[in-house]
């Protein structure tokens, strides 16, 4: 029978020199292995003092997948800290100046932030330096148009959305295609056409999903393209009540249907706004259902900030 493999626990020499040289993700896994502490047990500590850090944050940052940049992530880090018995500052220190994020922001007026339409964005920002998207705001919305589809139990089955972009300078060649639901099991990417599908990352705990989608080859500055993709579940999808899209830059057309089974139709239907994730959403206007149980906004020159459905059932 084979002996089961034994971590050496790192000493606090080792430990110490760490916390000197770095690099952030060693000094913080030695830590945690010098401690004995598990990450469920770190995460369940961090929850007690108010901050919420997903399980696969921790895991990537340990691994160095991703690294804590934002203000809630290094909040997270110097609670943690605290937990592991290390000095003030002591892992902070090791992480460094903040890395340059969406310099394309500064080119294009009121332009918002993921931080802004996400709420749970230090999430969202561990996905996406996974997958180390390149392409924050070089590429410009035309048009965007979402076709959700709600099942005869109300749930979420399928969101189709085809959108036409068009390059802001040379050599983009690829767009991250995010969804957001808390509730109910995560959709999986089932179907893209006229691009390929990269890396997929995914936060269960935050409700996240964040999709690589590949063009068929580099644009030029000022070259359109268009691609569809699709978010659906492989088990029952979570009972809904809402479809909001969330726009950083400004975008010349949006078009939001929601089908509904004819055996589940909602009593009410109204179109809805934030200017920002944490801000009061308003209802903008009532909406009716067509002859195919389905309704619509559509708007033009789409100001940034979140746009979409709500609905009522009895």
């Amino acid at each position: 029978m084979l002996e089961p493999t034994r971590v050496r626990r790192v000493t606090e020499r080792e430990l110490a020199s760490l916390l000197r040289t770095g690099p952030f993700e060693h000094a913080l896994r030695s830590a945690i292995q010098s401690r004995g502490l598990s990450l469920e047990r770190i995460h369940a500590r961090l929850r007690e003092r108010g901050v919420t850090v997903s399980l696969a944050s921790l895991s990537n940052w340990q691994r160095g997948r991703s690294r804590p940049e934002r203000e809630t992530s290094l909040l997270a880090v110097r609670f943690l800290e605290d937990i592991l018995g290390l000095p003030n500052d002591a892992l902070v220190t090791l992480l460094g100046p903040r890395r340059p994020r969406g310099r394309w922001l500064d080119h294009v007026p009121g332009s918002l932030t993921f931080q802004d339409l996400c709420p749970v964005y230090s999430n969202l920002d561990d996905l996406l330096t996974q997958i180390e998207s390149p392409v924050d705001g070089q590429l410009a919305w035309l048009s965007h148009h979402d076709r959700v589809r709600i099942g005869a139990a109300r749930e979420e089955l399928v969101v189709q959305s085809r959108v036409v972009f068009q390059a802001r300078r040379d050599g983009v060649d690829r767009h991250v295609a995010i969804h957001y639901n808390p509730r109910g099991a995560l959709p999986s990417a089932r179907r893209v056409t006229f691009c390929r599908p990269g890396r997929v990352r995914a936060d269960p705990d935050a409700g996240l999903v964040a999709v690589e989608l590949l063009l068929d080859r580099p644009l030029r500055a000022g070259e359109t393209y268009v691609l569809e993709y699709e978010f659906g579940y492989a088990t029952t999808g979570p009972e809904e009540v809402e479809f909001s899209r969330g726009f950083r830059f400004p975008v010349r057309e949006y078009l939001l249907q929601v089908l509904f089974d004819p055996t589940a139709l909602p009593t009410r239907t109204y179109r809805v706004w934030q200017s920002r994730a944490n801000s009061e959403k308003i209802d903008l206007a009532e909406l009716s259902l067509d002859g195919w149980n389905s309704a619509h906004l559509i708007e033009f020159d789409v100001e940034p900030g979140v746009h979409g459905i709500r609905w009522e059932w009895d």
